[in-house]
């Protein structure tokens, strides 16, 4: 059995690179196959990453049979769609985050997971680091007693504000909640467990 898994990236985005470049430095995987909505794009990602196979459709990746795993670095639209395509292809699937636009996509998602029997997971990165699984501990070993409140928040400054590209362009998921404020509730969940009811504010 092969324990080098072959990876394929569906997307060439400034995310897909970031993964590129993470694989460079494990030992278990490899970049195999890249996909884009053009040829060019898949081209010249593959040349600037030497990557074996570029494909110019996300399901010619997908049923590729030299790709075992998938990571799926699309705009947030197609988190779902193609997480699905490539789950129904038996390719394991690590999706970027936000997982899905809504909470009907997420339960499609884990639900063709489970007829496939294969791996689906989200890319929350912010889950993993050593500080994460020092939190877990103190917590896990009730030194700070019942946790009431929680205060999170996560910003940065946009490399564009332009309103059509993907951070601020609603038909393509954009918006500070989906872009990063996944990632002070995803913290949340992690500390408090999951919630019991909602309240929410919103200010546009």
């Amino acid at each position: 059995m092969n324990d080098t898994v072959r990876w394929g990236i569906l997307g060439t985005g400034r995310i897909a690179r970031a993964f590129a470049e993470g694989l460079r430095h494990v030992s278990n995987g490899k970049l195999e196959a890249i996909a884009s909505r053009t040829m060019e794009s898949a081209r010249r990602f593959g040349d600037e990453w030497n990557v074996p196979r570029a494909f110019e459709s996300y399901q010619a990746l997908a049923e590729s049979d030299e790709v075992d795993a998938v990571y799926v670095a699309t705009p947030h639209t197609g988190h779902a769609e193609y997480s699905i395509l490539c789950l129904k292809n038996g390719k394991a699937v690590l999706c970027e985050k936000p997982f899905a636009v809504n909470a009907s996509q997420v339960a499609a998602m884990i639900e063709q997971a489970r007829q496939s029997k294969i791996l689906l997971m989200e890319g929350m990165w912010s889950r993993f680091p050593p500080l994460m699984d020092e939190i877990r501990s103190l917590l896990a070993s009730g030194r700070l007693g019942e946790i009431r409140t929680l205060q999170a928040d996560f910003g940065f400054k946009p490399a564009s504000r332009d309103p059509d590209g993907r951070l601020l362009n609603p038909d393509l998921a954009g918006g500070s909640m989906l872009d990063v404020g996944i990632y002070p509730i995803s913290l949340s969940f992690m500390v408090m467990g999951c919630p019991e009811s909602f309240v929410s504010e919103w200010n546009k």
